[in-house]
């Protein structure tokens, strides 16, 4: 009768362990409901031994996978304060390194593409260039493209700044030659337009001067050509 007892106690375990250890395998395994732990009474030794081990298992994947989703929401969300931390070792501290890695490329890359704009487009600080080591793919054709209207933007302003500052010394030679679009080429055309009239201005005014004042030249009058205004 013990024996018996013994026996049929034993399979009552055994049936409680195994369920509770695949109610918990499904759970975290399969439907994805993270957080279970396998709850079997009455048990020793070995069999507390698997259901510990079993909890620990569940347990740690439950933390792994729930600070993976709180950093790459956060990621989403953009906010790039946040990093992996829980403990894992194999794939998951693969995917942990990766996943930090992938923080500290996008605050790089968030951080110089800032730098950028702040220094060209707020402080008026040109040259500049976004610097962003170990990026590719996307990222690394959004730091180019960065790259790229930064040095548009400053080869266009320096030339408009060197023809008009040659214009205000009395310097008549230049003229914008960079590439332009939409209103950058509207004001390149329009600076354009204002050094040909200012030299038929200025070229009008010395042959009248000269004609009337050193060749004895009288009656001359300077045609200038659609001026207006003060000219």
């Amino acid at each position: 009768l013990e024996l018996k007892n013994t026996i049929n106690t034993m399979v009552d375990q055994l049936n409680g362990f195994a369920s509770e250890v695949t109610r918990v395998a499904r759970e975290v395994g399969t439907e994805g409901n993270l957080g279970g732990q396998a709850e079997v009474r009455g048990i020793g030794g070995t069999w507390k031994d698997l259901t510990e081990n079993v909890n620990l298992m569940a347990g740690n994947l439950t933390g792994q996978v729930r600070n993976i989703a709180e950093v790459t929401t956060a990621v989403a969300n953009g906010d790039l304060s946040k990093k992996i931390t829980v403990e894992g070792q194999g794939e998951i501290l693969e995917l942990k390194n990766t996943i930090n890695t992938m923080v500290d490329q996008l605050n790089a890359f968030a951080s110089e593409v800032t730098r950028v704009a702040r220094e060209v487009g707020t402080e008026g600080k040109l040259g500049g260039q976004a610097e962003v080591a170990g990026v590719g793919g996307t990222w690394k054709d959004l730091t180019e493209n960065v790259n790229l209207m930064a040095g548009n933007l400053t080869g266009q302003v320096r030339n408009i700044a060197e023809v008009t500052t040659a214009v205000a010394n009395g310097d008549l030679s230049k003229k914008i030659t960079v590439e332009g679009e939409g209103e950058i080429l509207e004001l390149k055309n329009t600076i354009n337009t204002m050094v040909d009239q200012l030299n038929g201005f200025a070229s009008e005014v010395t042959r009248v001067a000269r004609e009337v004042g050193t060749e004895g030249k009288l009656g001359g009058q300077a045609q200038v050509k659609d001026v207006a205004g003060v000219w």
